[in-house]
């Protein structure tokens, strides 16, 4: 097997920052006079109160531009001047066709003014606006633009002007169109480009639609490639980042309902491309076309039918003749395949909402690499390749308390024991933090709630938690009929004693109903529907458990209930409601599916997995972790602790009936003689007055459930009904949580004065609200929180900024076969070859066991040898299988303390939060360092979780699920996205 001292990266960046490179093209104007004229036709009629539009709407003329004319390049609005010249909205390069000539553009603008007032009584003011545009008209302007040259920031990195996003990977991805075909042994792959929008991130090419024959059905995929821009802290030069992946068309028609299904609440992207352009003097063009469709509810029929968002793009053309018609979302939902086979007319693009699909997403790194240089062809000279990363060498990749990564078989049994007693004093430690011990010499009491359904479970749970703590005996013999009568107060409890702990497990059935589905009626789901049957539920659980409770630390509680597929809808789960029921009693929760098998779902044959996982899990929650110890010695301050900051937040949509936004921050303290034991805290803003103070983790849990829009008191629907005061405005409102989450941040900070501290915020996450984390604001070795300027650091102070691949914001990477072999994969903590001075590192973890199938040689377009196993030799191809990559981790140091013999290595500090993804208690490593890992599970006490993927968490895994910010599948999901808090697994949500 090869080792890999060395990783490239997909990533180009200009050879100078004087390198530049001018493009030309065409540019069309956003006049004053045309906005003054919309907005007076847009604000025509509005509601008293209503806060008035203050930028010209334009995303339907801009959607119609995605459908007809999509080589038009769309600037964000309002549009932004630069070189002193007019503010630009459409560009298209000099040398492409007009899209757009007078016979065309003028008809698209009168249709879409009528568009955005289409009422009778603003006719005569629609006629007046109509004839000052045309008194006005707009026309093409030659413009060059700077494509490679930027600004730097006070803080020393580069500030891309707004344009340079769209235009310079605009331009990256014509010169690869150039090249020739990319050739594989079965073919070759040809792309086209993908319209994008003003929201869109960079460029996307997609290749010609493979078929992938199974037995029964034919599945359709195809290779994508996005080029986009980013930058890097205190670099100051801009990156490009070139990303390779699959993606899949949706091609299963309902048995049942003839059609493609559509996941509720998402809109589903449609490629199209017609066989003659559908505007009449409009030119060909080589790009797709772009449409969108989604699932409505008929409230009339009480049915859901699919249509074209917004009615699609041709609504606004009508009275337009069309040169080819544009299709009915329904002909291609009742025949997708039709529309792929053979000349390409319009594919829907897969996600995993929709179902399964027999082709695997993603790519391996060999092939991954081969793509790029292929690619690598089209770079201009003006750009050279990223530097290549090499392995630290302050310390080894994993920590020094991890367990080993082969154990000889007749070891097993003893390494068994010894990782039973660490999570016992781990248990023990985290419980002493809860219940002081009454008495000097007695033993901590880990008591704990199991609440069960079936006997089954019941049984396989306690078995999960002897063998997980390694406890002996059975904990006490009582007869069935005993289990059935247990109730609140009076439950059956069973005992072990252990050197470190003793252990209670109070047993009830759940009964009366509490994990049934919420009752909402046969009505309409209204937000107050939901809201007054979570009321309910939650306050019948508080009264059901309160009998149990006899005091007031936080206590675990185990809850066996159905998984969310099970209820009449997601809006029936009653999970939040218990959640906070059984919070409000002080017991944090943990849940557990009820075995069935039923078709190929089987949670029956792995019950003693999920049952030893949700414990794990249901620990966590007590605070209950071995934390790694990172052997780095006096290279970090001596009792240096992790503090870790998250921001809750999330709108209120038709998926999601809570909103949220609430900064939590978490706290952990290693205790000085090791063994992985640390204390975990949370941040009460309210405690000790209002000023603040640092509280045990699962009482932050508890405290965070006063957050959720759910109030524990009787039901309010008349109020819940009532018209909502309408908020002030997006922006007005945004500045407000920015000031407020500023402040709070200055709060944690004056409380970490006291003690060595690594402050850790996750880049995604945090930088909107606490905007000093974002690349155009940071400066080294400082920091600004509420009001106040910029200051230096506080002496106690490290600042840690954590950046994963959401958006494409870390390249994709490969390991350097030494001699010229497979490019492969690699764990370690890397920074670029040569840099003695380096503040930005990277981290890799190692490739999880559930995909040990995904071979890093994995070939996607054709088959290859078998180098392994009795069929070593043979063909294979890996379509079936996942392309599983580790994502890259960026880990900049914005802020520490240098100076002197004595002062801070950011390599070393880099090291610890590299190996703090990696805790001997996981199975497999973290997407996050731990710290950040446990303040963003907060989130669960906060906001249900809203989507078929956190099902994990029900089952015991100690993951979290990656909300996207739009739910629009637009932002595709490569699988080595490493989102959000949890294990570094793919969250695969849309290709």
């Amino acid at each position: 097997m090869a080792v890999y001292t060395k990783i490239r990266t997909a990533s180009w960046l200009p050879v100078s920052p004087e390198a530049g490179h001018a493009a030309r093209y065409r540019a069309l104007p956003f006049p004053e006079e045309w906005r003054e004229a919309i907005l007076t036709l847009c604000n025509a009629g509005r509601a008293e109160g209503a806060e008035p539009y203050r930028t010209v709407p334009t995303h339907r003329f801009e959607q119609v531009l995605q459908a007809f004319a999509p080589d038009v390049l769309v600037m964000p609005r309002p549009p932004r001047q630069y070189d002193g010249g007019p503010a630009h909205w459409l560009y298209v390069p000099e040398d492409v066709p007009d899209p757009l000539p007078p016979a065309v553009f003028r008809p698209l603008v009168d249709r879409w003014l009528g568009d955005l007032r289409p009422e009778p009584e603003h006719r005569s003011l629609l006629r007046d606006v109509r004839a000052q545009l045309a008194a006005a008209p707009l026309g093409w302007e030659p413009v060059e633009a700077e494509l490679l040259t930027c600004p730097c920031t006070p803080g020393g990195t580069a500030a891309p002007l707004g344009r340079q996003f769209t235009l310079s990977t605009d331009w990256l991805a014509r010169r690869v169109l150039a090249l020739d075909p990319y050739e594989y042994a079965g073919g070759r792959l040809r792309f086209r480009a993908v319209p994008r929008g003003r929201r869109d991130q960079g460029a996307e090419l997609i290749s010609q639609p493979l078929p992938h024959h199974t037995a029964k059905e034919t599945w359709w995929y195809s290779v994508v490639l996005n080029i986009t821009l980013h930058t890097v802290p205190f670099d100051p030069l801009p990156r490009f980042h070139l990303h390779f992946g699959i993606r899949r068309w949706a091609t299963r028609v309902s048995a049942k309902t003839g059609r493609l299904y559509l996941p509720r609440g998402r809109r589903s992207t449609v490629l199209l491309r017609p066989r003659v352009p559908y505007l009449p003097g409009a030119p060909r063009s080589e790009r797709y076309a772009l449409a969108r469709v989604e699932r409505r509810w008929d409230p009339d029929e009480r049915t859901a039918t699919a249509d074209w968002v917004a009615g699609g793009p041709a609504r606004i053309l009508r009275g337009i003749s069309l040169a080819e018609r544009f299709p009915e979302a329904d002909e291609i939902l009742a025949d997708p395949s039709a529309w792929l086979d053979g000349e390409f007319r319009a594919g829907v693009v897969f996600s995993t909402a929709m179902g399964s699909h027999e082709v695997k997403a993603g790519l391996m790194s060999h092939q991954r690499s081969q793509l790029t240089e292929w690619a690598e062809q089209a770079m201009p000279p003006e750009l050279r390749p990223a530097p290549v990363l090499v392995r630290s060498r302050r310390a080894a990749s994993k920590p020094l308390n991890a367990p080993p990564s082969s154990v000889p078989k007749g070891n097993k049994p003893q390494e068994k024991l010894r990782r039973a007693a660490e999570r016992r004093r781990g248990v023990a430690f985290a419980v002493s933090c809860l219940r002081p011990a009454s008495a000097p010499g007695t033993l901590p009491v880990l008591e704990v709630r199991l609440l069960w359904q079936t006997a089954g479970m019941r049984d396989a749970a306690v078995a999960a938690l002897v063998e997980h703590l390694g406890l002996k005996g059975d904990g006490g013999s009582f007869t069935e009929r005993r289990y059935e009568a247990a109730r609140p107060g009076a439950p059956v409890v069973l005992e072990w004693q252990a050197a470190e702990l003793t252990v209670r497990v109070r047993c009830l059935k759940l009964t009366g109903g509490l994990a049934d589905g919420l009752p909402l009626g046969d009505g309409r789901r209204t937000r107050s529907c939901v809201t007054d049957a979570v009321r309910a539920r939650r306050a019948e659980v508080r009264s059901w458990i309160a009998d149990d409770v006899t005091d007031n630390v936080p206590g675990l509680t185990l809850v066996e209930i159905d998984r969310r597929a099970d209820f009449a809808s997601g809006d029936h789960d009653p999970k939040f409601a218990l959640r906070l029921g059984f919070a409000d009693a002080g017991l944090v929760t943990q849940f557990i599916t009820v075995p069935k098998h039923v078709g190929r779902y089987d949670s029956v044959k792995n019950m003693p997995h999920r049952a030893s996982k949700a414990w794990d899990d249901g620990l966590r929650q007590l605070g209950a972790r071995v934390h790694p110890e990172h052997g780095l010695g006096d290279r970090l301050p001596a009792g240096l602790r992790y503090a870790a900051v998250w921001l809750i937040r999330k709108s209120r949509t038709a998926r999601n009936r809570w909103a949220a936004h609430v900064p939590v921050a978490v706290l952990v303290t290693p205790e000085s003689g090791g063994g992985g034991l640390a204390r975990v805290q949370g941040w009460d803003p309210e405690a000790d007055g209002g000023a603040g103070a640092w509280i045990p983790y699962p009482a932050l849990l508890l405290r965070l459930t006063r957050l959720a829009e759910v109030p524990a008191g009787p039901p309010a629907s008349a109020a819940a009904d009532a018209p909502a005061t309408r908020r002030v405005s997006w922006q007005r409102d945004m500045e407000e949580q920015r000031r407020a989450t500023e402040e709070w941040v200055q709060k944690i900070r004056r409380s970490l004065r006291d003690a060595p501290t690594l402050l850790l915020a996750h880049a995604q996450n945090a930088r909107s609200h606490w905007t000093w984390l974002q690349d155009g604001r940071v400066e080294a070795d400082r920091i600004r929180d509420g009001q106040a300027p910029a200051r230096r650091l506080d002496a106690t102070l490290r600042l840690i900024r954590v950046r994963t691949q959401r958006g494409r914001e870390t390249a994709q990477w490969w390991g350097l076969h030494p001699k010229d072999g497979t490019n492969g994969l690699a764990a370690h903590l890397w920074v670029a070859e040569g840099r003695t001075d380096a503040r930005v590192f990277y981290s890799t973890t190692p490739k999880p066991a559930l995909f040990k199938s995904s071979a890093v040689e994995a070939d996607k377009l054709a088959p290859r040898p078998r180098k392994k196993g009795d069929r070593e030799g043979e063909p294979t191809i890996d379509i079936d299988k996942p392309g599983w990559n580790p994502g890259l981790v960026e880990i900049a140091v914005l802020g520490c303390h240098r100076e002197g013999d004595t002062g801070d290595d950011p390599e070393s500090l880099a090291m610890a939060v590299h190996q703090f993804r990696q805790p001997p208690d996981y199975a497999e490593a973290l997407s996050l360092p731990l710290p950040l890992h446990l303040a963003g599970l907060c989130q669960e006490y906060v906001l249900p979780i809203p989507r078929d993927e956190a099902e994990a968490d029900v089952d015991g895994e100690d993951r979290y699920p990656a909300f996207p910010d739009d739910v629009d599948d637009a932002a595709d999901v490569d699988p080595d996205m490493s989102a959000a808090p949890g294990l570094a697994t793919p969250p695969e949500e849309e290709d």
